[in-house]
Formats: C-alpha cells, sequence, structure tokens
C-alpha cells in the first residue's frame, strides 16, 4: 500500500484533506442535519479490508431516504468511493467516515433546493475506550435515549448524537470512562455510541428493537458469530438490574468493537474474568483481520 496520506474524497473527487472546505454557514454544521457511518478497514495478510461495506453503504442510504437526502450516487458509486479513499490514504488499518451534508449557506431550516455533498474521510484509530488491562467504568445517565416520536433512532444523522454527547459528557464529568442510556420507559438501550451485552449463564442478552437502539452492524456481527460457536442470544426489553447482575458486560460498535465494562454505578460487573467476551473477541478478531474463513465474505479487499 502507498504511503500514508491525508486525503478525502469529496463531491466525486480524492483531494487533500486541507482543501475540503466548506462555509462556515453551512446548514448542516447550523442545524445538525448531516448523516454518516461508521466503518473499519482491517490488515489482513492480503492487505487492507473493509468490513461490512456493504452493510454499511445500505445503512447510510437508508439513513439518506429517512431525512429525504437525494445523495446523487448509486450504493455501488459509494463502495467505490469509500474504497478508493482507502486506498489512496496508504492506512493499513483505518476508520472511515462516509458523510453527506447541506452544504448551503442560506440561514433557515428548511433543507429545500439546498446542495447536497458527499465526503468519505479516514483516520488512523485504535481502541476507541478499552483501557490497557481493564475494563470500562460506566455511569447509568439521567439522560434517556431518544425514540422514534422524537426522531428516527434507527439513522445515523449528527443532531442524533447530542443526545449520546451530552449523556457521555456527564459521565465524563462523574469520573466515569462512558454512560449508558435507558430508554423512554426505563429500560437498558445502548451507549453512546454503542450496542451492549450481558453475558449470563454462558449466553448473550442485548436490547431488541423495541428498546430504541441503533441497529449496529457490530451488534449483528456478535450475534451471527455468537451462534456459529454455539452461544445463543436473546433480544428483548433489559432490566437496569439485570446489568449490575451479569456475569460479563461489553459494548459492541464499530469504533469500540468489543470494549468490556468492568463496573456500573460503582458496582463490579461480575468476576473479572471475561470469559466469553475474550472467546467472542478472539473470533471476532480472526474474522476481521482475514483469518477465518466462515466468514471472509464480510470483508472487501482495497
Amino acid at each position: 500500500m502507498a504511503a500514508k496520506k491525508n486525503v478525502v474524497w469529496l463531491d466525486g473527487k480524492i483531494i487533500d484533506a486541507e482543501k475540503a472546505k466548506v462555509p462556515i454557514l453551512t446548514h448542516s454544521l447550523q442545524y445538525g442535519s448531516g448523516i454518516f457511518e461508521g466503518i473499519r478497514s482491517y490488515h489482513t495478510d492480503s492487505g487492507a479490508a473493509v468490513f461490512r461495506l456493504g452493510d454499511h453503504v445500505k445503512r447510510f442510504f437508508a439513513t439518506a431516504k429517512i431525512y429525504g437526502m437525494d445523495l446523487g450516487l448509486t450504493q455501488e458509486q459509494m463502495a467505490s468511493a469509500i474504497l478508493k479513499t482507502v486506498k489512496a490514504s496508504g492506512f493499513k488499518e483505518c476508520y472511515i467516515r462516509p458523510f453527506a451534508f447541506y452544504n448551503d449557506s442560506r440561514i433557515g431550516m428548511s433543507t429545500e433546493g439546498k446542495r447536497i455533498s458527499v465526503f468519505v474521510g479516514t483516520q488512523e484509530m485504535g481502541s476507541y475506550l478499552q483501557k490497557k488491562g481493564a475494563g470500562v467504568r460506566c455511569k447509568i445517565s439521567s439522560w434517556r435515549r431518544i425514540n422514534s416520536e422524537i426522531l428516527p433512532v434507527e439513522a445515523k444523522a449528527s443532531g442524533n448524537y447530542l443526545n449520546s454527547i451530552i449523556a457521555n459528557g456527564e459521565a465524563k464529568r462523574l469520573g466515569f470512562d462512558e454512560a449508558i442510556l435507558l430508554s423512554s420507559n426505563g429500560y437498558v438501550a445502548e451507549g453512546p455510541g454503542e450496542n451492549i451485552f450481558i453475558v449470563k449463564d454462558g449466553n448473550l442478552v442485548t436490547p431488541g428493537k423495541g428498546s430504541d437502539i441503533l441497529l449496529g452492524i457490530t451488534r449483528d456481527s456478535l450475534i451471527k458469530v455468537a451462534e456459529s460457536i454455539g452461544i445463543k442470544t436473546d433480544e428483548r426489553m433489559v432490566h437496569k438490574e439485570e446489568i449490575y447482575t451479569a456475569d460479563e458486560l461489553f459494548f459492541a460498535g464499530t469504533a469500540a468493537e468489543m470494549t468490556p465494562i468492568s463496573e456500573v454505578d460503582g458496582i463490579r460487573i461480575g468476576d473479572g474474568s471475561g470469559r466469553i467476551t475474550k472467546l467472542l473477541w478472539n473470533k471476532f478478531s480472526d474474522i476481521i483481520h482475514g483469518r477465518d474463513k466462515q466468514f471472509e465474505d464480510w470483508l472487501t479487499p482495497v
């Protein structure tokens, strides 16, 4: 792969990142009207490969449809743009951020007639949350997870994440690493940018679609991976106290990958062995790095 370059894809062209400029009054900066995806590319023996590219692009277009945005691209063209950007960056492994936004500086909330730009950027990223040798400490947030009566929770839209930012900020101020949000009816929903899994009696429990969660692609991957090694997953409403009595607990997401949770609200989770979490991570790590033939179709070579 080529030497590392600070490049991005913007409206059909690979350009130097510092040349990717928009007006300060851009609609999506003022009102949070952008949409995005988070994807990872991993190093394999055959070179860089993007994890579940087609599924991420499909969700990106679903978000655009929910918000009435015509991206002016096909899903195939979007996937090609992502692969071109990763290749041009020269990164062995990277986080990929596709982003569509209203590139229009006219003040006013209406998006009618406003120009839409599509962007792809890459960034080197190691562990997003995990502390070396320890899980993260979490706080159940006083803020509740948004629901579809307020905003479409299945869309990855910029404005949705103000909910996440305020919950994460509260947790940090109180000395914790991350927040856990409850749904409006008091059941466990997710982290600010991660789905959550409980390990109980050798199997998994995770909040289901009715818990106002984003249906994460890493979440879906881990359910399938667990099934492949004989671990069942119960997708359902989860009571808050089930977190405290879990044998193991972990976050799952593109950035977070699999991040163990060692403590919630000052309560130690399990005995700290993390046996099932480690088993799943080892299997998942083999998959994303191209060492597992069973799930090799999840990787798209760059």
